[in-house]
C-alpha cells in the first residue's frame, strides 16, 4: 500500500530521500529528522514501512509529521511486506532513492540499527547514499561542525562539494576537510637527529601535497556554499578510518561526511577497512556519499 501526499521537487543533489520506518519509541523522532533534512534539502520524503498497513498507523505517522511543523513537507508512506532488506533496497531503486536515512546506535560491538544487524546489510548494499543517524530528536539540534574525508580517490571531488552543499543547506558554520595520509608512508626509521629531520620533512612535503589537492577541489566550490563556512584542512597520519572517527569525536562534529566503499571483483561483499572502524563505532552522524 502506497499513501501519497503532494509531492515538489527542488534542484537538489537529494532530490528524493527514504527512511526506513518501525513502530518504535524511536518512530516520533526518526520522523522528525527525516521531515526536517527533506525540507532543508529541497526534496520529497518516502517513508518506508516493513509491514501491513492499518488505519492506526498511518494516523500515528500523520501525527508525527504534522507536529513537525514542516507544512511544505512532500512525502509518501510505502508499506510493504517481505524481507527488510529486500523490501528497503527494491524501494529505494524503484523510488530512484537518493539518499536513505538510517537510524543507529552509537558505540557498540557491531552496528545495529532500527531493524537490528540487517541493517548493515542495508548498508552494504545500498545503491544512494546512506546516512546514519545516532540520536534522532524531536527537536532539531543544530549541525555546527562537519567534518568531511578529503582522502584521495575518484569521488572525493563529489564527496567534498556534496558536503558543502548540505553544510550551506543546515546553516553549518565550520568544515574541516581531513587528509588521511597512512602511516607506511613515512615509512623511515627515525634513529637519530638526521632520520628525524628527514622523516619531519618528508611529513611536510606529504602535508603539502595534500592541501594543494584539496585546494584545488576547493577552487570549484560555489561561492554560495561557502558563504559563512569557516574552512579548514588538517593532514592526519595513522590508520585509515580509526583516524578521522577518532578526529570527529575529539572535535565534537555533528557530522562526518565519508565516500562510499568502492566496489570490486573480490572486495565487494565487504568494507574497506576505513568504513569499517566508522561503522564498528560511530563518532557521530555518519553521511556516506554514493
Amino acid at each position: 500500500m502506497i499513501l501519497i501526499k503532494y509531492l515538489s521537487l527542488s534542484d537538489t543533489p537529494f532530490k528524493n530521500i527514504a527512511i526506513g520506518i518501525a513502530f518504535s519509541p524511536t518512530l516520533e523522532p526518526n520522523i522528525s529528522e527525516a521531515a526536517r533534512l527533506t525540507c532543508m534539502m529541497g526534496a520529497k520524503l518516502s517513508l518506508i514501512h516493513v509491514g501491513k498497513a492499518s488505519a492506526d498507523k498511518i494516523q500515528r505517522i500523520d501525527t508525527f509529521i504534522g507536529n513537525c511543523g514542516q507544512q511544505q513537507l512532500s512525502y509518501e508512506v510505502i508499506f510493504k511486506e517481505g524481507d527488510p532488506v529486500e523490501v528497503i533496497l527494491e524501494t529505494v531503486k524503484e523510488r530512484n532513492i537518493d539518499l536513505l536515512l538510517l537510524g543507529a546506535l552509537k558505540k557498540e560491538k557491531f552496528v545495529k540499527f532500527y531493524l537490528g544487524s540487517i541493517a548493515r546489510k542495508i548498508t552494504r548494499k545500498a545503491i544512494c547514499s546512506v546516512l546514519l543517524i545516532t540520536n534522532p530528536r524531536v527537536e532539531r539540534k543544530s549541525c555546527k561542525n562537519m567534518v568531511v574525508s578529503g582522502l584521495k580517490g575518484a569521488h572525493t571531488k563529489r564527496t567534498i562539494e556534496t558536503a558543502f552543499f548540505v553544510a550551506h543547506r543546515l546553516g553549518c558554520n565550520q568544515l574541516t576537510i581531513v587528509e588521511e595520509i597512512e602511516r607506511q608512508k613515512v615509512s623511515i626509521k627515525v634513529d637519530d637527529d638526521q632520520s628525524l629531520r628527514k622523516a619531519n620533512l618528508l611529513q611536510e612535503k606529504l602535508k603539502r601535497q595534500e592541501e594543494t589537492r584539496v585546494r584545488k577541489i576547493l577552487s570549484h566550490i560555489p561561492e554560495e556554499h561557502k558563504k559563512d563556512i569557516h574552512i579548514e584542512t588538517q593532514a592526519i597520519f595513522g590508520q585509515r578510518g580509526y583516524s578521522i572517527g577518532h578526529y570527529a569525536e575529539i572535535v565534537h562534529a555533528d557530522l562526518l561526511v565519508m565516500n562510499a566503499p568502492q566496489k570490486s571483483s573480490f572486495l565487494h561483499r565487504f568494507f574497506p577497512h576505513d568504513l569499517e572502524h566508522i561503522l564498528n563505532e560511530l563518532p557521530t552522524d555518519v553521511l556516506i556519499i554514493r
